[in-house]
């Protein structure tokens, strides 16, 4: 079987070195837009060879769409038009709608597999990659009956075989879902980090300040903004009902504290603390 990883980077390196260490035969192939990413890939032992787009879908299995979204939406309609008769392509975007949409549009839909692994970290290419990052994390795979059993038996089986734990639902679902416990947590972070640089020019005062507390808030702000910018912009609708929604409630928790409003803002941290118990059956699944 031979694997196509387009865009080497974090998800579609680490999903590669998962496979590989499951099915250590498997042949996978990169493509990337830089040289230095598909170099590393090769040292790392990611991939077995870099190719052009079109040698690498000419000679895959699977086909593996790992880039940005935006970049997905551009190169999805090219790989199905070269995908040989049945082989594969999934995606592993972190936006849905606008990505099923253009596969909708294509004759060879049924030969597509739209997923979604919940799982990343604050950073980004192939030298971020580990084989462990998958693991025991959740999938989502949307629009399953639109897909041919052959092509979602394949990618479902790959998912479970690296440890994976498999959800469905609809692509407008998912972007609502994940504007709330994803996307909005990104924005949040970036804002704060801006937050931070802008008011405390003295960068030595943060180091020396910092705790753990704020390092664990802010981490996501290091997240790349090539990749989170289309993100924002394809689930803007979803994404700026969230923002709104959090908004309100920073307000709320602003006049509590211009009032001096002691037993409101404890009242306020109580009800938000009802989320541990959301975060330990998170952890115990």
């Amino acid at each position: 079987m031979v694997v196509s990883i387009i865009g080497i980077g974090l998800l579609g390196g680490s999903f590669a070195l998962a496979v590989r260490e499951k099915y250590p035969k498997m042949r996978f192939i990169g493509v990337d837009t830089s040289p230095v990413n598909g170099q590393l890939a090769l040292a790392k032992g990611i991939v077995d060879d870099v190719l052009p787009l079109s040698e690498a879908i000419a000679q895959s299995t699977l086909v593996v769409l790992a880039t940005p979204v935006n970049v997905i939406i551009d190169m999805l309609p090219t790989v199905l038009d070269h995908l040989p008769s049945g082989a594969t392509v999934l995606d592993l975007g972190s936006t849905k709608g606008l990505i099923c949409e253009v596969a909708d549009a294509h004759p060879k839909r049924a030969q597509f597999v739209a997923a979604h692994p919940m799982a990343g970290t604050e950073n980004s290419g192939p030298g971020a990659a580990f084989k462990e990052l998958l693991v025991g994390k959740n999938l989502i795979i949307c629009d399953r009956e639109k897909s041919h059993p052959d092509s979602l038996t394949l990618a479902e089986s790959l998912f479970r075989d690296i440890g994976m734990k498999l959800f469905y639902m609809s692509p407008q679902e998912h972007d609502l879902h994940l504007a709330y416990v994803s996307h909005l947590s990104h924005v949040s972070a970036f804002a704060l980090g801006l937050t931070v640089l802008e008011k405390e020019k003295d960068e030595q005062a943060i180091f020396d300040m910092a705790s753990t507390g704020f390092s664990s808030t802010v981490r996501l702000a290091k997240s790349s903004p090539a990749m989170w910018a289309p993100i924002f912009d394809q689930n803007r609708q979803n994404v700026s009902q969230a923002l709104a929604d959090y908004i309100e409630f920073l307000q709320q928790f602003k006049q509590i504290i211009d009032d001096q409003d002691v037993k409101n803002s404890l009242d306020f941290m109580q009800r938000a603390n009802v989320i541990r118990r959301v975060l330990d059956g998170i952890e115990k699944r």
